[in-house]
């Protein structure tokens, strides 16, 4: 049992594994933190409230590491949920967005009937580094001509200054690495 979480205590925690994906990069590993009841529902409580109240309709989730706490958070909100994936996991008519990442490029889809328009959305997605897959997904996002798109994140690497490319959103990350 943890005695207090803080926001401190839950970074603390965070697995950095060297040259994953590929050498040079330094992943964050969050399973280190959602293998713990506590910790997984301190998130997911946190996260909530602060989208309590907004009327979102829908969270859309970036693969994969955004659908676990995402699913938790639109149950919560009483919103509804939709995955934005990688090529070739959607089976039916999508939207594609391609973009840069640190280390290469990489496309994502949404379905053409995960959205209505003039949806309130949150986008909420595990970490942001570069800002590629997040602009991506708010891209995709766009062609349902959202009424507001809120963007939230567990993790920010501050330093690679991912939110310059965000500057438009309301952002939020509880976590600043």
């Amino acid at each position: 049992m943890i005695e207090q979480i803080t926001l401190e205590s839950i970074k603390e925690q965070i697995r950095n594994v060297p040259d994953f994906p590929k050498p040079g990069i330094q992943f964050k590993d969050i399973t280190t933190i959602l293998k713990e009841p506590e910790l997984f529902n301190y998130l997911v409580d946190t996260i909530s409230e602060m989208y309590q109240g907004l009327n979102i309709t829908k969270v859309v989730c970036i693969e994969s590491r955004g659908f676990i706490l995402g699913g938790a958070i639109a149950s919560k909100i009483g919103a509804g949920f939709a995955p934005i994936r990688k090529p070739g996991k959607l089976p039916a008519a999508k939207f594609t967005r391609t973009y840069t990442l640190e280390y290469g490029t990489e496309s994502v889809e949404i379905h053409k009937d995960a959205l209505e328009n003039g949806e309130t959305v949150l986008l909420h997605d595990d970490l942001l580094a570069t800002g590629g897959t997040a602009l991506a997904g708010i891209a995709l996002l766009n062609y349902f001509r959202p009424k507001k798109i809120y963007v939230n994140f567990l993790c920010e690497l501050d330093f690679l200054k991912g939110r310059e490319k965000l500057k438009s959103y309301e952002i939020t990350s509880l976590i600043h690495l």
